[in-house]
């Protein structure tokens, strides 16, 4: 179902194949009035998206998907509206950027022990990152760089050979503490949410704790549906949002084309349940 609202979306500052123009260009053409571009551990692309918000009369809402670790599970939060001028902010940033440099960067010396020499920079190349930005390539990017050398034939090809869990190139990386990331969005004026909870393949009892918890140091909403994940996905999770009394997000999470989903495309969201873009994309 097609909706006026995502709160989920990629550009090419992370793991995007669209620059953050292009996406906010292709957000309006597919009917997307109100959009938060919520690139992994980085806020580059927000200053060229919004740019193209303006010009297009689309309501753009600053966002970003920030990697922690809850008891050795890597969790992502979603931050919307926070302070750009916030400093602990731009300290984790900055520290998330160094951390996937190293990654990216023990990647490659992994993909290039097996032959596959300059991986990093045909990775690089892949990137087509907005004017200024540095952010490291991740794993799609290596990817790309496969294919375009002729290592393999297709992305799934790459992740099910060398990039997928268990591989070669899955490294790895420890990220800061759950705990540390909420605060220090917190800190930003940041309103939180728990982003698609179902892919962390916890029990329904450890996704219990990691709520609580996460009301407990502020958390206020959860994303009920990313994209098209299952129905009983949604149904599940909107039931532990009204067990927890949290608000709700949903978004395509929208990478590349004839993936996973398509921007402004996701499950209904239960209309009993109280939504998060109220409290700031009206």
């Amino acid at each position: 179902m097609s909706h006026p609202i995502d709160l989920h979306s990629h550009s090419t500052a992370s793991d995007g194949i669209f620059s953050p123009s292009q996406l906010v260009a292709r957000a309006y053409q597919k009917g997307v009035t109100t959009l938060a571009l919520t690139d992994h551990d980085t806020i580059d692309g927000l200053a060229e998206a919004q740019i193209t918000a303006t010009q297009l009369a689309i309501k753009l809402i600053r966002g970003v998907e920030i990697s922690c670790v809850w008891h050795n599970i890597t969790i992502h939060v979603l931050g919307y509206n926070f302070s750009l001028t916030d400093a602990s902010l731009a300290e984790l940033l900055k520290t998330l950027k160094e951390a996937r440099w190293t990654r990216a960067k023990a990647i490659a010396s992994k993909l290039a022990n097996k032959g596959m020499k300059d991986i990093l920079q045909q990775a690089i190349a892949c990137q087509n990152q907005p004017e200024g930005c540095t952010n490291p390539p991740g794993r799609p990017h290596f990817a790309e760089a496969m294919i375009k050398l002729g290592y393999v034939k297709s992305q799934k090809e790459a992740f099910q050979k060398w990039l997928g869990t268990g591989k070669i190139g899955d490294i790895k990386q420890h990220w800061p503490e759950f705990e540390t990331i909420v605060e220090q969005l917190q800190s930003s004026e940041a309103w939180l949410s728990l982003a698609h909870p179902c892919q962390y393949n916890m029990t329904r009892t450890k996704l219990c704790r990691l709520l609580k918890e996460f009301v407990v140091l502020g958390g206020q909403s959860i994303e009920v549906v990313n994209g098209f994940q299952p129905a009983e996905q949604v149904g599940k999770l909107a039931n532990l949002a009204r067990d927890f009394g949290l608000l709700c997000s949903a978004g395509s999470d929208f990478h590349r084309p004839n993936t996973w989903s398509e921007l402004g495309l996701y499950r209904q969201m239960p209309e009993d349940l109280p939504a998060l873009w109220h409290k700031f994309a009206t």
